[in-house]
């Protein structure tokens, strides 16, 4: 028995030796492999191995810093989305009580998630949240949820596509303009004014008696009429003849597709061509006005037509005796040249836009005298300033990329900002005065409402539309009869109808 005990003993100092032996050549080693690296660093000259040390404590310390910023970023993207998750939850739940045309009355909770199971004991932090912010604002539900829906019923309808383009003029159209009958007006800078026939696309007449690029073109009210104003200076009253009118038509509206945007000059020139043999050549005015410094800008009749209304870059406006062919008028007042000009002959108004950054209204309501109010609410070059059907309301638009909607009882600031993403040129509004074309010089024709919402674009897909700027817009009187109800030029030679379903 004490054998055993001694053998039992003795193994167990045996095991308890050889452990011993091994931790302590484990121990032998590791110092050895310090005192060989101790050595080693010896060997490195002591400014670079402090060097390597500083390195490696600015290693340590940035990583220690960018963990940091990983956990603080982290904690936000989780509080971020789970913001997320309320809004998202309790938009669509708000939207679907819009759709669904039923208001909630109070006490009756809105409709559960589907993921969210009804046996759930605990709701999570985004419900409770969500439910915190139904109850907050279930009063206003309607009120929130149509800030994400157009105010105009009509928006939705809208239609746009392109019916033919006009080919003809041979460099860029600055305006184009409307009669009460089936005929629009172009000036254009290639010396000549043109009149067409919209539902046949035929060139009636060309005029060509200026010797400078025609900024202008309007229709006399009453007579068979048009007026002119011209680079040369002058503006030209000339006779709207009547040519036999043909059914004769160039292309169609599918074939003015695929052709007319993408022609070279070639096949422009085989057009034009065409259209001299339906067409009438004027060569000179019944009227000539002269009395300007520089070019004419624009032109309009006024008073029943009786008068003319010319602005140049002479910085001037003239109103003009027709019968007499003096100046009645010189109206002074602008900075810089003037870039536009719109009549309202029924309240005897006049309101001009000018480079200045300013459109000024002219009254001419008091036989006696005229006033003059000035608006400043553009930053650059206002392009064109235009009547609505209301007298006391002016549209203006602008190269610094607005159009602005005025009240002229209130001039301190506009009732509407249209804020777009390129310079805009002569706009026009629809004859019921619900939409404003805007043209652009990015090749754009935007289509807006008074209040300041976007309704449409003119398409510019499968070489529809205009391949340059577009520098003017024209609407037809009747809408509800024409295949065309709105026409817009460009300088890209081109004249284009367009047909706007409502």
């Amino acid at each position: 028995m004490e054998k055993n005990e001694k053998l039992d003993n003795k193994s167990l100092t045996s095991s308890f030796k050889a452990k011993q032996k091994n931790l302590l050549q484990k121990k032998l080693s590791g110092q050895n492999k310090d005192h060989i690296a101790n050595e080693e660093d010896q060997r490195l000259p002591p400014a670079l191995r402090r060097k390597l040390r500083g390195l490696f404590q600015q290693i340590e310390q940035e990583f220690e810093s960018i963990m940091h910023e990983n956990v603080v970023l982290q904690e936000k993207l989780e509080l971020m989305t789970e913001k997320y998750k309320v809004l998202v939850h309790n938009s669509q739940e708000k939207i679907e009580k819009t759709d669904s045309g039923l208001d909630y009355p109070e006490g009756i909770s809105f409709k559960e998630d589907s993921h969210v199971s009804k046996g759930t004991k605990k709701p999570s932090a985004s419900q409770i949240v969500s439910q915190k912010l139904k109850t907050k604002y279930r009063a206003s539900t309607s009120k929130f949820v149509s800030s994400f829906k157009m105010p105009n019923a009509q928006v939705v309808s809208l239609y746009c596509h392109m019916v033919q383009k006009y080919v003809g003029h041979r460099d860029g159209i600055w305006e184009v303009s409307s009669s009460k009958g089936n005929v629009v007006a172009t000036a254009s800078a290639d010396r000549t004014a043109r009149v067409w026939n919209v539902e046949t696309c035929q060139c009636l007449i060309s005029y060509h008696g200026h010797t400078g690029s025609v900024n202008s073109v309007r229709f006399h009210p009453n007579d068979s009429l048009l007026c002119t104003g011209s680079g040369d200076g002058t503006c030209h009253l000339w006779k709207l003849q009547t040519p036999v009118v043909t059914d004769f038509r160039r292309h169609s509206p599918v074939q003015a597709d695929a052709n007319s945007a993408g022609s070279g000059e070639d096949e422009q020139e085989e057009d034009i061509e065409t259209d001299t043999q339906h067409m009438i050549k004027v060569k000179t005015p019944l009227v000539q006005l002269s009395g300007h410094d520089g070019p004419v800008s624009s032109a309009d009749w006024w008073t029943g037509g009786t008068q003319v209304v010319s602005a140049s870059w002479d910085r001037t406006v003239k109103l003009w005796d027709v019968e007499k062919t003096n100046v009645i008028h010189t109206l002074e007042g602008h900075e810089l040249e003037i870039t536009h000009l719109s009549v309202n002959s029924l309240q005897k108004l006049i309101v001009t836009s000018s480079q200045d950054t300013t459109f000024r209204l002219w009254d001419f309501r008091l036989p006696s005298m005229h006033s003059v109010n000035v608006f400043q609410g553009h930053t650059d070059t206002v392009t064109s300033a235009v009547f609505t059907n209301k007298a006391d309301h002016v549209v203006s638009g602008s190269d610094d990329r607005t159009v602005k909607v005025w009240d002229l009882k209130n001039m301190r600031s506009p009732i509407a900002t249209i804020r777009l993403d390129s310079a805009v040129n002569r706009l026009s509004l629809s004859p019921n005065q619900s939409i404003i074309a805007i043209p652009h010089d990015n090749r754009h024709v935007r289509l807006y409402d008074l209040s300041g919402n976007r309704l449409s674009r003119l398409p510019r897909q499968q070489r529809q539309g205009h391949e340059r700027i577009v520098c003017s817009t024209c609407w037809l009187d009747d809408t509800s009869t024409k295949s065309v109800q709105l026409m817009t030029a460009g300088f890209d030679k081109q004249l284009i109808g367009w047909n706007i379903i409502m």
